[in-house]
């Protein structure tokens, strides 16, 4: 049976801390929109409070949830138990995406090693925890994380990423502009 909390407990952020992976489930407000699950790994979570996450996001080939929280803040962080006893937790929150060129980034970043395509800081304040069995979930053992992104990430250079984000991570799959496509057009002007 699910329980809803107001804010993380501590036993939550102890869960969340020895999780490998979390995935982060965004919409547009607009219901022909396409709903965005997004799966995260690597050690780019972090708690700031009960009522405050951070993570930092890599550099890919979308840029849906940027684009969602841009339009309307809203964000789940979604943890599931894959090794011992079952458990799955989500964090409801607003979102708010921080980029490198804005104030916050030198305050924020420095709680993350920021790693190779490190492209902005998705930040939430949470307004509700929910907690269920998981008893249906598989185990799976963790045998590393991947180096393929880190090591595309740094073949490609900082020029190389940026002209790939400028290519693949302005406009969203529905054609919502995300935050770096307005720090890029803004740019150009």
């Amino acid at each position: 049976m699910g329980k809803q909390f107001p804010s993380m407990l501590p036993e939550h952020e102890e869960f969340i801390r020895k999780q490998r992976i979390f995935f982060v489930g965004s919409a547009p407000l607009d219901a022909e929109g396409h709903v965005n699950l997004s799966p995260k790994g690597h050690d780019v979570f972090r708690i700031f409070s009960p009522t405050e996450v951070a993570y930092l996001d890599l550099t890919g080939s979308g840029n849906e949830t940027s684009a969602h929280v841009e339009e309307n803040g809203r964000l789940t962080l979604m943890f599931i138990a894959f090794e011992g006893p079952p458990m799955i937790l989500r964090l409801y929150g607003t979102g708010r995406v921080i980029l490198p060129e804005m104030p916050e980034w030198d305050e924020l970043a420095g709680h993350f090693d920021l790693l190779a395509g490190a492209r902005q800081i998705i930040y939430s304040n949470i307004h509700a925890v929910k907690t269920s069995c998981g008893y249906s979930v598989p185990f799976f053992d963790y045998s590393g994380e991947r180096e393929t992104l880190q090591k595309w990430a740094a073949h490609k250079g900082e020029q190389g990423l940026q002209a790939y984000r400028q290519e693949k991570n302005t406009v969203s799959m529905d054609g919502r502009m995300t935050p770096i496509g307005r720090s890029f057009a803004s740019a150009d002007q």
